[in-house]
């Protein structure tokens, strides 16, 4: 058995599948006998010119050895851990830092064009090339984020899907009268269509929202002014035997984020044989969901989205036959393939 280290980055007081993924990682390779450890380094992100800071702390990092012991393998997860040094360094990339690539030039990035800003985001090119170009190994979390790295970077990589931490807790219910949103709220994940569409329905579907997040008081009061009153239910944090429970009974997941990394609520619908709503420009979501076969597929447009709240609303027989279509696609993303790839004969 070996001891391996997985370097991971951490925002303080942000929890989402990236920390899910990596703590379900330790966990899957200690039940397998490995001794594994989390490092983890707190990222500052702003101001802007922080971020190259945050990077080569990972960088001065030395953990060949620990109590003089060696550790024989590295598993690099996002941007930056993975500038640390090592001589077996293997990237399971969840995403690099998004601002700096696909992002910019958007609302959705901080950078905002300027000389420094531009600087930045060149240094952050040059040190992703080098660090990732050390891996032995290079896996991604999907096929879009290797296109991605590609792109950008002009490096391969092999997708590897993560298993939801749910995974053989998730079941099947009724179809009951609510579409369910599990993602995180914040405005990458486009709750805000969700809202918008329910008030364009012509029935009176439900809604219940359940994540945290900063854009919580603005999608609170955008429901407001939408008039949707008690058809949006914003549960918040909830347990995760709630969650699942949600999941059990939803007539279907609304999941239509902005070019998706993955998408755990994608993976975690199927398996509860619930159909998925999203668009066409959602990434990783369309790596499962197809239109008409296991979910439903529109332009990120309030009116084309409400019309499939409204089939599925009136329908509970196809939100079954769709729900059901899923489930295949996910039976086999699973711990063992994911171990077996980072780990082999480590």
């Amino acid at each position: 058995m070996s001891r391996i280290l997985i370097c991971a980055t951490q925002v303080p007081f942000v929890r989402g599948g990236a920390e899910y993924l990596v703590e379900s990682l330790r966990d899957e390779l200690r039940r397998r006998g490995h001794t594994v450890d989390v490092v983890a380094l707190p990222f500052q992100w702003h101001p802007v010119e922080r971020i190259i800071d945050s990077a080569l702390a990972w960088r001065l990092l030395d953990i060949s050895h620990v109590n003089g012991e060696p550790v024989d393998l590295v598993i690099a997860t996002k941007f930056p851990s993975y500038l640390i040094r090592h001589p077996r360094k293997v990237l399971w990339l969840v995403h690099q830092h998004r601002q700096a690539y696909d992002w910019y030039g958007t609302p959705l990035s901080d950078f905002d064009g300027s000389p420094a800003h531009r600087a930045v985001r060149e240094q952050i090119f040059r040190i992703d090339g080098r660090a990732l170009s050390e891996c032995q190994a290079r896996y991604t979390i999907s096929r879009n984020v290797s296109r991605r790295l590609e792109r950008f970077n002009g490096l391969s990589s092999t997708p590897l899907y993560p298993p939801s931490r749910y995974a053989g807790q998730l079941w099947a219910g009724p179809y009951h009268d609510y579409i369910l949103s599990p993602a995180r709220l914040d405005r990458a994940k486009r709750i805000d269509l969700l809202l918008t569409a329910l008030a364009r329905t012509t029935t009176p579907v439900r809604a219940i929202i359940a994540g945290t997040g900063p854009d919580r008081d603005r999608l609170q009061r955008l429901a407001a002014e939408l008039g949707l009153g008690e058809r949006v239910t914003f549960r918040g944090f909830v347990p995760d035997d709630e969650l699942i429970d949600l999941y059990a009974h939803a007539r279907a997941v609304y999941y239509a984020p902005v070019d998706e990394d993955y998408g755990f609520a994608t993976v975690e619908a199927f398996g509860a044989s619930r159909p998925v709503i999203t668009t066409d420009d959602a990434g990783g979501v369309l790596e499962f969901v197809r239109h008409g076969e296991n979910g439903l597929v529109s332009p990120p447009d309030p009116a084309a989205i409400a019309v499939h709240l409204d089939r599925l609303a009136a329908d509970p027989a196809e939100a079954a036959r769709l729900g059901s279509a899923g489930r295949p696609q996910v039976d086999a993303i699973t711990w063992e393939r994911v171990v077996q790839a980072l780990v082999g004969q480590a």
